[in-house]
């Protein structure tokens, strides 16, 4: 008998096909070269035969050259940091794509001579926020803080209230952050209660700035007390030592459905002489911190040596400038999604699953903001409620589904699911309904 491995047809061969010549111009010719190498192997093996082994490489073919994949969320968190937080607005991916080639980044086309870095996106973020004299992007918010501290504060104190020394996401802790920039913190009243005296009692020669921090990812209840900025701003300013606020949640000005978040503008208004936040969270933008407030003090955080590490490169400028001064994104969207809207849109995909002989019902359910913002607020909304087992089978279909179990049931929460993808998203559980693991 004839070895069946004389009947594998020749690599060079295989890469003749018009489908992987094609794949190897989107994807690279060395990556489709290992696949189809790959599928030989297995041809080999006898795992399948000589003449399954062009199309088992067409179908084993990735989707793009990244290996991010493109997921539903349907977990009901609007800023999943395990998926990207927030989504970009079709204006920002614009953006993007128009910034991947050859810019304008740092020329002034009209004299030739080099320009301000990103002077269009900073110019819509002061524009967004008037109360900022100046404006400074980095590539996230932790890097705001470390920049104010290493500028203001390395070999002097940070002056911070106990309860404000958070940790958050993977064991991330603000203290850990503030140290390591070679900075001491002074901390200041409880983990409860904090008053303007233990602020007044702590602030002397070796204080390089004040620290105020939104919680953001918790709330403390009961016997509690804070100092706003308000009143810190009096006592900083007798003292000459910088407020430097953290509002990381990403507001630039007041949300009506989020009355206790706080915002960039506000606290500047109050008085804070830095408010820093990120982009990739309320405000719906590419990952970045930013920077606002006093002119001089600005300027100082980016001349600092430190800054040039810390810079974003053009796609999130441009990203960031198009979701400013852009039309909605889509977490503002799904932030302010109607109960009503929610429930009529699972009604319809539960009624069409059931149509297919796959049981769905509609359910009640609560949205959260996700990304360290508005702990406790509950967004209602409404859910497609699905057998428990289709969860581990809808995250590994395509494209994948994350939703989440609760009392025994896979809920798809459709708030930070775009209307427009609810087809999408019916075809991707039809995909698996009936694969249900025993």
């Amino acid at each position: 008998m004839m070895d069946h491995r004389r009947s594998i047809p020749r690599t060079d061969v295989l890469l003749t096909d018009p489908r992987l010549a094609e794949a190897g111009r989107r994807l690279g010719s060395e990556r489709v070269k290992g696949v189809v190498v790959a599928m030989q192997q297995r041809a080999r093996e006898g795992a399948i035969s000589p003449e399954e082994v062009l199309p088992a490489a067409l179908a084993a073919l990735p989707a793009s050259a990244s290996g991010l994949r493109r997921v539903i969320n349907a977990t009901g968190v609007l800023l999943h940091t395990n998926l990207g937080r927030a989504p970009l607005s079709a204006a920002a991916r614009e953006a993007v794509d128009r910034a991947a080639g050859a810019t304008d980044i740092e020329l002034d086309l009209d004299t030739g001579a080099r320009g301000r870095r990103g002077r269009t996106a900073l110019a819509t973020l002061a524009t967004a926020v008037p109360e900022a004299e100046a404006v400074h992007v980095v590539n996230n918010n932790a890097a705001a803080l470390a920049l104010a501290a290493t500028t203001f504060a390395a070999g002097r104190e940070i002056v911070i209230s106990r309860g404000e020394l958070i940790e958050i996401g993977d064991g991330f802790r603000l203290p850990d952050l503030l140290v390591a920039t070679g900075a001491r913190l002074r901390e200041v009243g409880t983990t409860n209660r904090t008053a303007v005296r233990d602020y007044a009692e702590a602030i002397g020669p070796d204080t390089g700035m004040v620290l105020k921090v939104h919680p953001s990812n918790y709330r403390i209840e009961g016997f509690t007390a804070s100092v706003p900025i308000a009143e810190l701003e009096a006592l900083c300013r007798r003292h000459r030592v910088p407020l430097v606020g953290d509002a990381g949640s990403g507001l630039l000005r007041p949300e009506p459905l989020l009355p206790d978040e706080p915002d960039v503008a506000t606290w500047l208004r109050q008085g804070a002489d830095l408010v820093t936040t990120s982009g990739d969270k309320l405000l719906g933008g590419p990952q970045s911190g930013l920077i606002f407030g006093r002119a001089e003090l600005v300027e100082q955080l980016r001349r600092h040596p430190l800054a040039r590490a810390l810079r974003v490169d053009k796609l999130t400028l441009a990203a960031l400038e198009a979701t400013v001064g852009g039309p909605g994104t889509p977490t503002l969207d799904a932030l302010h999604a109607d109960a009503a809207g929610l429930r009529r849109r699972a009604g319809e995909l539960a009624a069409r699953l059931r149509d297919k002989a796959v049981a769905a019902e509609v359910v009640d359910s609560a949205g959260v903001v996700g990304g360290g913002g508005a702990p406790g607020v509950r967004l209602r909304g409404a859910a497609v409620a699905l057998d428990e087992r289709l969860a581990g089978v809808l995250r590994r279909g395509e494209p994948p589904v994350l939703g989440r179990v609760e009392r025994g049931r896979c809920l798809l929460d459709l708030r930070a699911v775009p209307e427009a993808d609810d087809e999408t998203l019916l075809n991707a559980v039809l995909a698996v309904a009936h694969h249900v693991p025993d």
